[in-house]
C-alpha cells in the first residue's frame, strides 16, 4: 500500500497515519523526520540537507526527492509507506511522480481528509481553553493566529493538489470532520474498494491458490511417467507391427515374382502351341493342294 494523506492543518492526517501503520505494518514517511535522520546519518544528500538548514533556508525540492529516493530503497518499505507532508506543491508533486515511475513503484490513492476551516479554529480555541484551564502551556504554533496563517498558506500552496490527483484519477476525499473512529473505518473501506489492501479472507484464498498450484504440478509429475511408458510401448508396437510386415511383403514379393514367371511360362507355351497348331494346318493344306494337282 503506497498512499499520500492530504489535508489542512488540524485534519487529523497525523492519527490516521498511524492507525493505518498499525493496522497494515507499512512506515509512515514524514519529510522533516528524513531530514533530520539523512542529517544524523550523514548520507550525500544528508550533509547537502544539513549545509542549507544551517544556513537558515528552506532545503530544495531537489534535496528532499532525493532523501525520499534514499528512504525508498529501504528494506522496510517492502509493505508500502505513507506520505504525510509531501507533497506540498504541484511541482513537488511532478517531482514525486517521476521518482515513482524510476523505481517503478505505483502510487495506490491520495486521500484527501476534507474538513470545515471554521470548525478546525473553534477546535483550537477550545484545545487552548483546556488547557490553559489545567494550567498547561500552550505551544506557539497551537493557537488561533498561527493556524489560520498556515491554513492561507495551504490554500495558496496545497489545495492545487487536490485538482492535480483528481485528473489523474488518484483522489479520493473522506469527511474528516466525522469521529476518528468514522474516519478510520471510511479510510479502510475505500482502501479495500479501490485493492489497496487485501480484504478479509484473502489469506485462505491465497492458500487455496497455493494447494492448487501444487495438485496441478504433482499430476504433471504423475501423467509424465506415464506419458513416457505410453509412448514406448507405441514405439514398441510400431515396430513388432513393421516387423511383422517385413515377412508378408517378402512373401508378397515372392508370390508376384511366381505369378508373373507362371504367366510368361503360360505366354510361352501358348504362342508355342498356337505356331505348332498353324504349321500342322498349313502342312495337311499344301498337300491336298499337291494330290489335287497329281490327279489333273
Amino acid at each position: 500500500m503506497r498512499l499520500i494523506l492530504l489535508g489542512p492543518p488540524g485534519a487529523g492526517k497525523g492519527t490516521q497515519a498511524q492507525r493505518l501503520v498499525q493496522k497494515y505494518g507499512i512506515v509512515q514517511l514524514s519529510t522533516g523526520e528524513m531530514l533530520r535522520a539523512a542529517v544524523a546519518a550523514e548520507t550525500p544528500v544528508g550533509l547537502q540537507a544539513k549545509d542549507v538548514m544551517a544556513s537558515g533556508a528552506l532545503v530544495p525540492d531537489e534535496i528532499v526527492i532525493g532523501i525520499i529516493s534514499d528512504r525508498l530503497d529501504q528494506p522496510d518499505m517492502k509493505n508500502g509507506f505513507i506520505l504525510d507532508g509531501f507533497p506540498r506543491t504541484v511541482p513537488q508533486a511532478a517531482a514525486l511522480d517521476e521518482l515513482l515511475k524510476r523505481k517503478h513503484i505505483r502510487l495506490d490513492a491520495v486521500v484527501e481528509l476534507r474538513v470545515n476551516e471554521s470548525a478546525l479554529l473553534d477546535r483550537v480555541e477550545t484545545r487552548v481553553a483546556e488547557m490553559r484551564a489545567r494550567g498547561e502551556e500552550v505551544r506557539i504554533d497551537d493557537t488561533p493566529e498561527v493556524l489560520s496563517k498556515r491554513l492561507a498558506n495551504y490554500r495558496t500552496l496545497t489545495e492545487p493538489l487536490i485538482h492535480y490527483y483528481s485528473e489523474r484519477r488518484k483522489l479520493l476525499t473522506v469527511d474528516g470532520m466525522m469521529t476518528i473512529e468514522h474516519v478510520t473505518r471510511e479510510i479502510n473501506s475505500i482502501l479495500s474498494a479501490i485493492g489497496a489492501v487485501e480484504p478479509k479472507g484473502a489469506p485462505k484464498a491465497v492458500k487455496a491458490t497455493a494447494s492448487a498450484r501444487k495438485a496441478t504440478a504433482a499430476a504433471r509429475k504423475t501423467a509424465r511417467p506415464v506419458g513416457k511408458k505410453a509412448a514406448k510401448t507405441a514405439r514398441k508396437g510400431t515396430k513388432t507391427a513393421r516387423r511383422a510386415a517385413k515377412p508378408a511383403s517378402r512373401g508378397t514379393k515372392k508370390s508376384s515374382k511366381a505369378g508373373r514367371k507362371t504367366a510368361s511360362a503360360a505366354r510361352g507355351r501358348g504362342t508355342g502351341n498356337a505356331k505348332k497348331t498353324a504349321k500342322k494346318t498349313a502342312g495337311k493344306a499344301s498337300k491336298k493342294v499337291t494330290k489335287k494337282r497329281a490327279k489333273r
